[in-house]
Protein backbone atom coordinates (compact mmCIF):
# COMPACT_ATOMS: atom_id res chain seq x y z
CA UNK A 1 0.00 0.00 0.00
CA UNK A 2 1.49 3.72 -0.63
CA UNK A 3 2.00 5.70 1.65
CA UNK A 4 0.25 9.11 1.53
CA UNK A 5 2.35 12.15 0.85
CA UNK A 6 3.89 13.60 4.33
CA UNK A 7 3.46 17.42 5.35
CA UNK A 8 5.17 19.87 7.22
CA UNK A 9 8.36 21.83 7.50
CA UNK A 10 9.80 24.78 5.22
CA UNK A 11 9.31 25.74 1.85
CA UNK A 12 11.76 27.36 -0.91
CA UNK A 13 9.93 29.96 -3.04
CA UNK A 14 8.88 28.11 -5.90
CA UNK A 15 6.55 25.57 -3.23
CA UNK A 16 5.59 29.07 -2.27
CA UNK A 17 3.72 29.48 -5.82
CA UNK A 18 2.03 25.66 -5.53
CA UNK A 19 0.09 25.49 -2.31
CA UNK A 20 0.32 21.44 -2.81
CA UNK A 21 4.05 21.51 -2.46
CA UNK A 22 3.42 22.72 0.95
CA UNK A 23 2.57 19.01 1.86
CA UNK A 24 4.80 17.31 -0.18
CA UNK A 25 8.62 16.04 0.59
CA UNK A 26 8.68 18.47 4.04
CA UNK A 27 9.96 17.01 6.99
CA UNK A 28 7.84 16.06 10.45
CA UNK A 29 8.39 19.19 12.64
CA UNK A 30 8.09 17.24 16.13
CA UNK A 31 5.15 17.82 18.06
CA UNK A 32 3.64 20.07 15.56
CA UNK A 33 0.11 19.86 15.24
CA UNK A 34 -1.21 17.74 12.41
CA UNK A 35 -4.54 17.34 10.91
CA UNK A 36 -5.03 13.84 8.48
CA UNK A 37 -8.23 14.12 5.93
CA UNK A 38 -9.56 11.17 4.94
CA UNK A 39 -10.95 11.96 1.48
CA UNK A 40 -12.03 10.85 -1.85
CA UNK A 41 -10.58 13.82 -3.50
CA UNK A 42 -7.20 14.72 -1.79
CA UNK A 43 -6.18 17.09 -4.30
CA UNK A 44 -8.44 19.48 -2.79
CA UNK A 45 -6.07 19.83 -0.20
CA UNK A 46 -4.61 23.05 1.13
CA UNK A 47 -6.92 24.53 -0.67
CA UNK A 48 -7.45 27.91 1.36
CA UNK A 49 -5.55 26.61 3.92
CA UNK A 50 -2.36 26.91 1.77
CA UNK A 51 -3.03 30.84 1.63
CA UNK A 52 -2.77 33.65 4.14
CA UNK A 53 -2.10 32.60 7.66
CA UNK A 54 -2.87 29.03 7.76
CA UNK A 55 -0.69 28.39 4.35
CA UNK A 56 2.06 30.77 6.16
CA UNK A 57 1.86 28.69 9.41
CA UNK A 58 1.87 25.49 7.09
CA UNK A 59 5.20 26.72 5.58
CA UNK A 60 7.03 27.34 8.52
CA UNK A 61 5.70 23.94 10.17
CA UNK A 62 3.32 24.99 12.93
CA UNK A 63 0.88 22.60 11.74
CA UNK A 64 1.04 19.68 9.28
CA UNK A 65 -1.74 18.47 6.69
CA UNK A 66 -1.71 14.99 5.75
CA UNK A 67 -4.67 14.30 3.24
CA UNK A 68 -5.48 10.37 2.68
CA UNK A 69 -6.77 8.65 -0.04
CA UNK A 70 -9.66 6.48 0.57
CA UNK A 71 -9.62 4.62 -2.45
CA UNK A 72 -5.80 3.47 -0.96
CA UNK A 73 -7.88 1.34 1.28
CA UNK A 74 -10.17 -0.51 -1.35
CA UNK A 75 -9.54 -3.63 -2.10
CA UNK A 76 -10.75 -6.81 -4.63
CA UNK A 77 -11.23 -6.64 -8.49
CA UNK A 78 -12.80 -3.65 -9.17
CA UNK A 79 -11.77 -1.89 -5.30
CA UNK A 80 -15.02 -0.24 -4.54
CA UNK A 81 -15.22 2.20 -2.24
CA UNK A 82 -18.70 2.62 -1.72
CA UNK A 83 -21.85 0.21 -2.42
CA UNK A 84 -25.89 0.73 -2.58
CA UNK A 85 -27.56 1.16 0.84
CA UNK A 86 -28.83 -1.49 2.63
CA UNK A 87 -33.03 -1.83 2.46
CA UNK A 88 -32.97 0.18 -0.78
CA UNK A 89 -32.94 4.16 -1.48
CA UNK A 90 -31.15 6.40 -3.72
CA UNK A 91 -27.21 7.13 -3.73
CA UNK A 92 -24.26 5.27 -2.81
CA UNK A 93 -22.73 4.21 0.94
CA UNK A 94 -18.87 4.52 1.77
CA UNK A 95 -18.47 1.06 3.00
CA UNK A 96 -17.16 0.32 6.60
CA UNK A 97 -14.59 -2.36 5.87
CA UNK A 98 -12.73 0.54 3.40
CA UNK A 99 -13.23 3.70 5.88
CA UNK A 100 -12.26 1.40 8.82
CA UNK A 101 -8.78 0.18 7.02
CA UNK A 102 -8.18 3.92 6.54
CA UNK A 103 -8.80 5.04 9.78
CA UNK A 104 -6.95 2.26 11.22
CA UNK A 105 -4.49 3.74 9.28
CA UNK A 106 -4.44 7.04 10.36
CA UNK A 107 -4.80 5.88 13.92
CA UNK A 108 -1.21 4.37 13.85
CA UNK A 109 1.42 6.05 16.10
CA UNK A 110 -0.47 8.30 18.38
CA UNK A 111 -3.50 7.42 21.24
CA UNK A 112 -6.84 8.29 19.98
CA UNK A 113 -7.62 10.04 23.60
CA UNK A 114 -4.99 12.67 21.95
CA UNK A 115 -6.29 13.03 18.39
CA UNK A 116 -10.29 12.79 17.72
CA UNK A 117 -11.13 11.09 14.80
CA UNK A 118 -14.05 13.78 13.09
CA UNK A 119 -16.92 12.75 10.80
CA UNK A 120 -17.86 15.88 9.03
CA UNK A 121 -21.98 15.29 8.51
CA UNK A 122 -24.64 17.15 8.90
CA UNK A 123 -26.76 15.39 12.08
CA UNK A 124 -23.40 16.25 13.69
CA UNK A 125 -22.99 18.69 16.66
CA UNK A 126 -22.50 21.95 15.73
CA UNK A 127 -19.32 23.40 15.09
CA UNK A 128 -18.56 26.04 17.94
CA UNK A 129 -15.17 27.98 19.22
CA UNK A 130 -15.08 26.01 22.24
CA UNK A 131 -15.38 22.86 20.04
CA UNK A 132 -12.02 24.51 18.20
CA UNK A 133 -10.30 25.47 21.32
CA UNK A 134 -10.64 21.31 21.97
CA UNK A 135 -9.37 20.80 18.92
CA UNK A 136 -6.52 22.82 18.86
CA UNK A 137 -5.45 21.48 22.22
CA UNK A 138 -5.06 18.10 21.11
CA UNK A 139 -2.01 16.64 19.46
CA UNK A 140 -4.35 16.36 16.00
CA UNK A 141 -7.10 15.66 14.15
CA UNK A 142 -8.25 13.08 12.04
CA UNK A 143 -11.01 14.21 9.69
CA UNK A 144 -13.30 12.00 7.87
CA UNK A 145 -14.88 13.49 4.89
CA UNK A 146 -18.22 11.73 3.44
CA UNK A 147 -19.41 11.87 -0.02
CA UNK A 148 -22.56 10.34 -1.62
CA UNK A 149 -25.02 9.61 0.79
CA UNK A 150 -22.65 8.96 3.59
CA UNK A 151 -20.88 6.05 5.69
CA UNK A 152 -21.86 2.98 7.00
CA UNK A 153 -22.69 3.28 10.86
CA UNK A 154 -21.57 0.41 11.90
CA UNK A 155 -17.87 2.03 11.06
CA UNK A 156 -18.26 5.32 13.09
CA UNK A 157 -19.70 3.10 15.76
CA UNK A 158 -17.00 0.49 16.05
CA UNK A 159 -13.76 3.26 15.66
CA UNK A 160 -16.07 5.57 17.96
CA UNK A 161 -16.21 8.47 15.61
CA UNK A 162 -17.67 11.83 16.62
CA UNK A 163 -19.71 13.28 14.14
CA UNK A 164 -19.67 17.63 13.41
CA UNK A 165 -21.65 19.81 11.42
CA UNK A 166 -20.93 23.10 9.67
CA UNK A 167 -24.74 23.85 10.02
CA UNK A 168 -28.08 23.27 8.97
CA UNK A 169 -27.13 22.60 5.39
CA UNK A 170 -25.58 19.84 3.01
CA UNK A 171 -23.10 19.58 1.21
CA UNK A 172 -21.66 17.43 -1.33
CA UNK A 173 -18.74 15.88 0.50
CA UNK A 174 -16.83 16.86 3.35
CA UNK A 175 -14.38 18.54 2.71
CA UNK A 176 -15.09 21.82 2.25
CA UNK A 177 -16.46 21.54 5.89
CA UNK A 178 -13.05 20.22 6.96
CA UNK A 179 -10.63 22.93 5.46
CA UNK A 180 -13.17 25.35 7.81
CA UNK A 181 -12.66 23.30 11.10
CA UNK A 182 -9.07 23.00 10.32
CA UNK A 183 -8.44 26.54 9.60
CA UNK A 184 -10.61 27.79 12.92
CA UNK A 185 -8.26 25.48 14.59
CA UNK A 186 -5.47 25.94 13.17
CA UNK A 187 -5.59 29.70 14.12
CA UNK A 188 -6.10 28.85 18.00
CA UNK A 189 -2.51 27.22 17.71
CA UNK A 190 0.29 28.90 19.45
CA UNK A 191 2.25 31.31 17.03
CA UNK A 192 -0.29 31.46 14.02
CA UNK A 193 -1.77 34.63 14.84
CA UNK A 194 0.91 37.78 14.59
CA UNK A 195 -0.93 38.82 17.55
CA UNK A 196 -2.04 36.04 20.41
CA UNK A 197 -4.86 38.28 21.78
CA UNK A 198 -6.50 38.62 18.50
CA UNK A 199 -8.57 35.16 19.56
CA UNK A 200 -9.98 36.69 23.23
CA UNK A 201 -12.19 39.60 22.62
CA UNK A 202 -13.74 38.20 19.23
CA UNK A 203 -16.81 36.48 18.61
CA UNK A 204 -18.13 33.43 20.65
CA UNK A 205 -14.70 33.55 22.72
CA UNK A 206 -16.16 35.27 26.02
CA UNK A 207 -20.21 33.80 24.80
CA UNK A 208 -21.14 36.68 23.04
CA UNK A 209 -20.64 38.42 19.34
CA UNK A 210 -17.68 40.59 18.94
CA UNK A 211 -18.35 44.31 19.20
CA UNK A 212 -17.92 46.87 15.70
CA UNK A 213 -15.07 47.81 14.66
CA UNK A 214 -13.47 50.93 13.30
CA UNK A 215 -10.45 52.67 11.57
CA UNK A 216 -9.30 55.43 9.68
CA UNK A 217 -10.33 57.29 7.70
CA UNK A 218 -12.43 59.35 10.57
CA UNK A 219 -15.32 60.52 8.45
CA UNK A 220 -16.35 58.34 5.46
CA UNK A 221 -19.37 59.02 4.05
CA UNK A 222 -21.00 61.01 6.50
CA UNK A 223 -20.63 58.59 9.14
CA UNK A 224 -18.09 59.07 11.71
CA UNK A 225 -16.17 56.82 14.20
CA UNK A 226 -17.89 56.49 17.57
CA UNK A 227 -16.21 59.58 20.13
CA UNK A 228 -15.46 57.06 22.78
CA UNK A 229 -13.04 55.38 20.48
CA UNK A 230 -11.28 58.09 19.96
CA UNK A 231 -11.24 59.49 23.76
CA UNK A 232 -8.08 57.87 24.41
CA UNK A 233 -10.00 56.64 27.72
CA UNK A 234 -9.29 52.86 27.52
CA UNK A 235 -11.75 51.89 30.43
CA UNK A 236 -14.42 54.13 28.44
CA UNK A 237 -13.28 52.04 25.69
CA UNK A 238 -13.95 48.78 27.33
CA UNK A 239 -17.16 49.66 28.00
CA UNK A 240 -18.70 50.56 24.99
CA UNK A 241 -17.14 47.43 23.57
CA UNK A 242 -18.75 45.35 26.34
CA UNK A 243 -22.55 47.10 26.08
CA UNK A 244 -21.91 46.72 22.53
CA UNK A 245 -21.30 43.11 22.44
CA UNK A 246 -23.82 42.65 24.76
CA UNK A 247 -26.67 44.61 22.49
CA UNK A 248 -25.41 42.99 19.56
CA UNK A 249 -25.72 39.07 20.53
CA UNK A 250 -29.23 40.10 22.40
CA UNK A 251 -30.62 41.30 19.14
CA UNK A 252 -29.06 38.87 16.58
CA UNK A 253 -28.75 35.47 18.76
CA UNK A 254 -31.18 35.16 21.26
CA UNK A 255 -29.80 31.62 22.00
CA UNK A 256 -26.27 32.78 22.98
CA UNK A 257 -27.85 35.59 25.33
CA UNK A 258 -29.55 33.28 27.32
CA UNK A 259 -27.08 31.18 27.31
CA UNK A 260 -24.70 33.84 28.52
CA UNK A 261 -27.03 35.01 31.37
CA UNK A 262 -27.11 31.69 32.84
CA UNK A 263 -23.31 31.42 32.90
CA UNK A 264 -23.25 35.13 34.34
CA UNK A 265 -25.55 33.64 37.42
CA UNK A 266 -23.60 30.61 38.13
CA UNK A 267 -20.72 32.92 38.71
Amino acid sequence: MPTPSKSHGRLNIEATRKPRALMQDQPDLAGAWKAKVLTLYPDMFPGILGQSLTGRALQEGLWGLEPIDIRMFARGKHRNVDDTPAGGGAGMVLRADVVGRAIDFADKGHARADWPVIYLSPRGKPLTQAMAQRFSEAKGITLLCGRFEGVDERVLEARNVEEVSLGDFVLTGGEIAAQALIDATVRLLPKVLGNAESTVDESHSSGLLEHPHYTRPAEWEGRTIPEVLTSGHHGKVAEWRQAQSEATTKARRPDLWEAYQKAKLKT
